[in-house]
């Protein structure tokens, strides 16, 4: 695969150095014998990370605050790497690190608000219902394309336990501890249970550039586009339908197919300055926790 055309991966590979400390003052919220931070390393992300903005993208609300306050038109790979720093920051960085990164989300929140052109509502980025949602369609979407095509929800169990451990990534952002699903089905039945859902003409345009991203080509272009129509047949029916999707062919859908895809994103991403020395910080602090706490 041509490297030269990987630029817009750029961000995300210095996006993941910077958020892997070299020596973290502790183990931060979740620590190493989390499956969170075994699934939130799995090579399955990219493609849990598409699913997951076409489900949040379908609360007219909360996609009234990305089209109104983001640049992501603009440079939908920054935003990503953002979105991506923020995501592992929390998950391995220290404490301190992770509460900062909370800290300076919320106060970003506190400046996005208005009003939904398509429903006429108010909206505020700090709504405890609207980051609920966020934070829902994000778990959702992970456990979804994990049990699928990933290796870290081998058990039904597995899934409830990284739902139930994800409960306090949304509280640091502002969602009450009680108000958040902690197991599989019922973030499902929550997100089943919004009556606020649809495909409004900002979201068909946002869901629209982050399938087929003007800033790839060649190879890369066909890449992406394959792994967005994954994205596509893993969605819920009822979110598929409200975009006017249809189903991707069933052998694009098939395990190893979606394995083969990911694992070609992956090599090129890994290739990357300073992404294989951050996964390495991760894999020695993990396979190192069992032996420090025998000490």
């Amino acid at each position: 695969m041509d490297t030269a055309r990987l630029s817009p991966l750029e961000p995300l590979a210095r996006a993941y150095q910077r958020a892997v400390p070299e020596k973290p003052a502790d183990d931060g919220l979740f620590g190493p014998r989390s499956l969170v931070w075994r699934v939130n390393r799995d090579r399955c992300f990219p493609l849990a990370g598409i699913r997951s903005l076409m489900v949040q993208a379908l609360h007219p609300l909360a996609m009234a605050g990305v089209a109104q306050h983001s640049n992501w038109r603009q440079d939908p790979f920054g935003r990503l790497a953002a979105t991506s720093s923020y995501l592992l920051t929390t998950t391995y960085g220290d404490t301190a690190s992770a509460l900062a990164a909370a800290a300076w989300v919320r106060k970003i929140h506190t400046h996005v608000r208005g009003t939904d052109p398509e429903t006429g509502l108010p909206y505020s980025a700090e709504d405890p219902a609207l980051l609920l949602w966020v934070h829902a369609g994000m778990v959702d979407s992970i456990v979804e394309v994990v049990r699928r095509y990933g290796r870290a929800l081998d058990k039904e169990e597995d899934a409830d336990r990284y739902v139930a451990e994800m409960v306090r990534f949304a509280e640091i952002v502002g969602v009450p501890r009680d108000d958040v699903p902690s197991t599989a089905a019922s973030l499902r039945a929550y997100l089943e249970s919004v009556e606020l859902r649809k495909a409004t003409p900002a979201a068909k345009d946002a869901i629209g550039v982050v399938l087929d991203s003007p800033d790839l080509d060649g190879e890369m272009k066909e890449l992406w586009r394959d792994l967005g129509q994954v994205a596509v047949g893993t969605l819920p029916e009822w979110a598929r339908k409200m975009y006017g999707f249809d189903a991707p062919p069933a052998d694009l859908m098939e395990r190893e197919s979606v394995r083969q895809l990911l694992g070609a994103l992956d090599l090129a991403f890994e290739s990357l300055p300073g992404v294989l020395e951050a996964r390495q910080r991760i894999e020695l602090r993990m396979r190192a926790w069992p032996a420090l706490q025998s000490e």
